[in-house]
Formats: structure tokens, sequence, C-alpha cells
């Protein structure tokens, strides 16, 4: 497990890292303005990709997990899913958001650059993030590890190329560039899972609520989480947007020690609460503990590099190092709250996991965005302990109330059992 976890961290770090150069190179060359017009559509996207497929991936990850004979059922069911909500997400985003975003003055080129940069980040990132997936529910962590590496060094290459070599300064114009990287990246991973089987195009109609289930808490939490970024656009400056978007990335970057853990004991969490999920609570515990300690040394680690950033991004981002070291910690709850939510939805409780973070979701993105509005960007920092702090609080109140309720329920089916064997 260790050295899965040191092969899983590793990859995600190195994925990070890769993004943070990324996200780096396109702040230096796309200037304050051009980078926050990016990050605006960039936060949309991220809110429109988790619509993508309907939570179909979760079903595939854990009924494969199980049962790898029903791989190609649950292939031809993501598929389906994926390329109908996909386009109609960007049909959506391409007739609405040209009205509140100005790529080019050109209003046709306009709707052409957002709607490009719609199918980049909703249908190819989903895409690339399904051949993630499938290797995981085959235990190939090894296959699934290359794929998130590729990814994200795929993508540094393309910034490099198109800032540093070719001198690329608009967002209009690192859309092309972006989009050929996504094509390349997926059709490198259609490849790589061409040996695992072909689809059987169906839909698994007993999966559709559970997929559900699953994908409205994530659609919410985007919600959450791109909330304070788009009232701070309206009400903060340009300088202020950048910064703290930034910080907000390096605060991702940081959980993605967490994930590693997530993503590694998901499978094996299905399994063991096969029968019920208190027969993986000694389990699930061992998990918090670890999530935990990494969570703090991520902190540290985010903290005491701070000071670095700004060579990287530039002197204009003048508030870069503050706001990094105030919501740095924000990934500590954020992890223990995690294991929670990860262990109810590896055990099938996908309406109390939906209930939980789609709660906590709505209420933190209005809690967010009121706190954002009428005290930026400090009330934006106050919120998320707030919400990430109670949001411990109702996960891990939700985990131990269906684990009690499992232990009853099986304990009066001994009892009934036993009666029947006396008779």
């Amino acid at each position: 497990m260790l050295m899965s976890y040191a092969a899983s961290g590793g990859s995600l770090v190195i994925s990070s890292a890769a993004q943070l150069l990324t996200f780096a190179i396109l702040a230096r060359w796309l200037g304050v303005h051009e980078f926050s017009l990016f990050v605006a559509i960039t936060a949309i996207s991220n809110i429109a990709v988790h619509m993508c497929g309907l939570g179909a991936m979760e079903c595939l990850v854990r009924r494969v997990a199980r049962d790898r004979a029903l791989y190609p059922d649950m292939l031809g069911h993501n598929i389906i899913l994926t390329a109908a909500s996909g386009i109609l997400l960007v049909l959506l985003g391409a007739v609405v958001l040209p009205f509140f975003f100005t790529l080019s003055s050109d209003p046709a080129t306009n709707v052409a650059v957002i709607t490009l940069m719609l199918v980049t980040n909703i249908m190819l990132v989903r895409i690339i993030v399904l051949a993630e997936q499938i290797f995981i529910a085959h235990s190939d962590f090894g296959s699934a590890n290359t794929v998130v590496v590729g990814f994200a060094m795929a993508r540094t290459i393309a910034a490099c190329l198109a800032c540093i070599v070719f001198g690329v300064s608009t967002v209009a114009t690192w859309a092309l560039w972006q989009f050929a990287c996504h094509v390349l990246v997926a059709l490198a991973c259609r490849h790589a899972i061409r040996g695992l089987g072909q689809p059987k195009y169906r839909i698994v109609r007993e999966e559709l609520p559970l997929g559900l289930y699953f994908s409205i808490p994530f659609i919410l939490r985007a919600v959450r989480q791109n909330a304070d970024l788009l009232v701070l656009s309206l009400v903060a400056t340009a300088e202020i947007v950048a910064s703290y978007s930034v910080a907000r990335r390096m605060l991702e970057s940081s959980y993605l020690s967490v994930e590693a853990l997530n993503r590694l004991v998901y499978p094996g969490s299905a399994k063991a609460t096969a029968a019920g999920l208190q027969h993986a609570l000694p389990r699930v515990r061992k998990v918090l503990v670890a999530a935990t300690a990494i969570s703090i040394a991520a902190a540290v680690a985010v903290f005491i590099l701070a000071p670095v950033l700004p060579y990287l991004f530039g002197r204009d981002y003048v508030s870069l190092v503050s706001f990094i070291r105030i919501l740095c910690w924000v990934v500590i709850p954020l992890a223990m709250w995690s294991v929670a939510v990860e262990a109810l939805g590896a055990s099938g409780h996908q309406p109390i996991r939906a209930a939980v973070m789609g709660l906590g979701s709505i209420i933190g993105a209005a809690v967010a965005a009121c706190a954002t509005w009428y005290a930026p960007p400090t009330g934006t920092f106050v919120s998320f302990y707030v919400i990430e702090v109670a949001m411990v609080a109702a996960a891990w109140s939700a985990l131990l109330h269906v684990v009690n309720r499992d232990r009853e329920e099986a304990r009066k089916q001994g009892l009934a059992a036993g009666i029947a064997h006396g008779r």
C-alpha cells in the first residue's frame, strides 16, 4: 500500500507541479487582464465538467472493481452519457457566455473561441479523466498515473511552445493551442484503453439515479468552489482576482496528496463495504489518520514555499504570498471530511453522500458569495474555514449514523436467522 501510494502520490505531485508551471506561464504571458478572463471561463467550465457524464464514471469504478465482466456495459454507459450531456453543455455555454465575456472584437470569432474552450475544458477533459478512471477500476494504478502525468506534462509543453516560443499573449490564441493539446492526449488515451475491451452501448438504468446522486454533490461543490471567484471578479480588481485564483490553485494542488490516497483506497473500500459499511470502519479510521497527517505536511510545505511563487508568476501579483499563506491550512479540514464522503460513496450510500455534500455546497456557496460581496477578500477567507469545518462535522456524523444503522440491521438479521435455525 505504501509503495502504491508513493507511486500514486508521486504522479499527482508531478502533475500538480506541471499544472502550476502551466498556470505560471499563462499568468506571465497573458497578463493580469487576459489571465483574469481565462480564470473566469475556466471556473465556469469546472462547474460544467462535473455535469458532463452525469456521474457515470463513479459507477464504472465501483461496479468494475467488483466484477470486471461488467466493463463493456459500463464503458458504453459512460460514452453515451458523456457525449449527450457534453454536447448540451457546450451548446448552452456557446449561447450564454458570449454575452458576458469578450475574447475577440469580432462577435463570430468570440463565439467560436468560447465554444472551442468549452469543448476543450468539458468534453475533452472528461474523456481523458474517463481513461484514468478505467485504469483505476481495473486496479492498474501505474497506467492511471501515466495518464495523469502525461496529461499535465502535455499541457505544460503546449504552454511553453505557445507562450515562450511563439509569443502567444491572448486567451483567444491560447484556446487553439489548448484544444490541439487536449485532442492529442484524448487520442493517446483512446489507444491506451483499447486492449481492455470494446464498449457495449446501452444505458445501465439502475445506475442512473446513483450517478445523479454522485454527480450532483460535485456539481454543487463546484458551484461552491467557484461562487467566491465569480463574485470576487465583480467587486475586486483584476490583480486580486488573479492572485486569489492562483492561491486557490495552490490549495487544489496541495489537496492532490490526499486525493492520491483516496483514489488508491476507493476500489478496496468498495469491496470491503459490500456486506455493510460497518465492516470497513477500522479501514476508514486508518485512512483518516493518514489523510490528516498528509494534509498537515502539505499545508506546511505550501506555507514555507509561498514566497518563491512571485518569481514564477511575476511581480504584478502583489497579493499572492499573503493569500496563499492564509488559504493553505484549509486543506486539513478538507482532507478530513473527504475521507468520510469517499467511504459513503464506496459503500454505495450515494443518497446520504449527496445530501451531505449537496446541502453543504448550497449553504457554502451562499455563505461564500455573501461574505465575498460584503467584505472582499477577507470575508472570502473566513467563509472558507467556516464551511470546511462545518463539513467535517456533517460528513462524519452522517458516516457514523450509517455505520450504526448497518450494525443494527445486521444484528436484527442475525437474531432472525438464529430463531429460524432454532426452529
